[in-house]
């Protein structure tokens, strides 16, 4: 398993299982990179309204296999620890506490 680092540097785990889970959904086959690049170069990083230790990384991608969505990457923050949970498409940024903008 890689060691993927995030925009502050954290490393961060995604397990083969977590892979396996989030490439079920048609959408993500082959987006393993673009999940890698969103965690290293987010646009907006998103603290969980529902659990205080998610959060949310999001990054537009103008062409996905269903048009222009955002890649969202779900990371759970335990301490030092800090693994990928699940990672979608989605149309818009959930709402929640903004950890972390990149500047225009």
């Amino acid at each position: 398993m890689p060691a993927l680092r995030d925009y502050e540097g954290r490393q961060i785990r995604l397990t083969e299982e977590r892979w396996v889970h989030i490439s079920e959904h048609p959408e993500m086959v082959g987006m393993r990179a673009a999940v890698e690049e969103t965690l290293a170069s987010p646009e907006i990083v998103v603290e969980s309204l529902s659990d205080r230790e998610a959060r949310l990384y999001y990054r537009f991608y103008h062409r996905t296999v269903v048009g222009g969505k955002y890649l969202c990457a779900v990371v759970k923050v335990r301490g030092d620890d800090a693994f990928v949970v699940t990672a979608y498409l989605t149309d818009q940024v959930k709402r929640g506490t903004v950890i972390w903008q990149r500047k225009p």
